[in-house]
């Protein structure tokens, strides 16, 4: 298994999670826990962010067989 491949992975259970998050955020009625998930998704989207600028480092540096 390649890095790359490991990080696609990373990156499709964190966009997972922010959904959850976003979904767990609008089905409660709670405020603090509406703002912590909304917080946690906006956490999640940081960690995306790194994880998608250093599949397009590796992509473009190494082509498709970096591991």
């Amino acid at each position: 298994m390649t890095v790359q491949s490991d990080l696609k992975k990373a990156i499709a259970s964190a966009q997972s999670a922010k959904g959850t998050y976003l979904m767990n955020a609008e089905s409660t009625e709670d405020q603090s826990a509406k703002d912590r998930y909304q917080q946690m998704a906006s956490d999640i989207e940081k960690h995306l962010e790194y994880l998608n600028s250093r599949l397009q480092y590796l992509s473009s540096s190494y082509g498709q067989s970096y591991e």
